[in-house]
């Protein structure tokens, strides 16, 4: 998902070399979630499925898997940069604003949105939009951050390299709260489901303490917003050097903020 800057610009651009990799680690670390999710919603051959700022092309493609020949799966996002490229067969790529333009027509068996809305300015209109394009029966799988629920890089703070990760991504936050960003979004979502009139609402919880996954997602973020951690003094580039090659070494424990996942269902 593309994350608006308060300027104009974009915190996490999708046209930043650094986004493909981005999305490449968060797939290898939330996709075996995500689709756990979406085979015990039962989705399957001939549904019809919405994937709400898409960003990279796995999770569409997951999707189109299951749902086949005779099924569709929409992925839209603002910029789709690193999606374009998968549209064909039942695949759709589509530019689309979740609050500002209009839902697709025609009712999903499946809307599916990960790490989207906890960036949204207008985050109760996109939950709007999305349960409204639910067909009768059909679900709704929200996944998001919860930064301030487990708020460090390093939770194992031993030492100065980690005392530096945990700083930065404390300045990574500052950052992301100045653009709009709810970093205590993802625990409200079962609220905010059973309050949008879904049924059989329940969610959980997960996230690595160590991966190779997210060391490769902390340095290409990193990379991305370091001229906006040098320029609102944050950060000096010799820490971020530091950090960047304590990162490289694998010797960190990095974690991600807990992923929430919550689902329910359309009557």
């Amino acid at each position: 998902m593309t994350e608006s800057d308060a300027d104009g610009g974009y915190l996490l651009d999708n046209a930043q070399t650094e986004a493909g990799v981005r999305f490449g680690a968060l797939a290898e670390l939330f996709d075996p979630v995500t689709f756990r999710h979406v085979d015990r919603l039962g989705i399957g051959a001939g549904m019809r499925c919405w994937e709400v700022g898409a960003g990279g092309p796995s999770v569409p493609l997951g999707l189109a898997e299951r749902v086949g020949p005779t099924g569709a799966v929409l992925a839209t996002d603002i910029d789709v940069s690193w999606t374009k490229g998968i549209a064909g067969g039942v695949i759709e790529v589509r530019s689309h604003d979740v609050v500002a333009d209009p839902p697709p027509p025609g009712g999903f068996d499946l809307v599916h949105a990960r790490l989207v809305l906890v960036h949204v300015t207008d985050r109760a209109e996109a939950l709007r939009r999305m349960v409204g394009a639910l067909r009768p029966g059909g679900r709704l799988l929200l996944e998001d951050a919860d930064p301030a629920l487990q708020p460090l890089l390093c939770p194992d703070e031993s030492g100065p390299d980690q005392q530096l990760a945990n700083r930065l991504r404390s300045a990574f936050r500052t950052l992301m709260a100045a653009r709009g960003a709810d970093l205590a979004y993802g625990r409200t979502l079962p609220r905010l489901l059973r309050a949008a009139g879904l049924q059989d609402v329940r969610a959980d919880a997960y996230f690595p303490i160590t991966s190779p996954a997210c060391a490769t997602l902390e340095a290409a973020t990193v990379r991305q917003i370091r001229h906006h951690l040098t320029e609102q003094g944050l950060a000096t580039d010799e820490e971020i050097d530091r950090h960047l090659a304590n990162v490289a070494t694998g010797r960190l424990d990095l974690a991600t903020a807990p992923l929430i996942s919550a689902w329910g269902c359309r009557r």
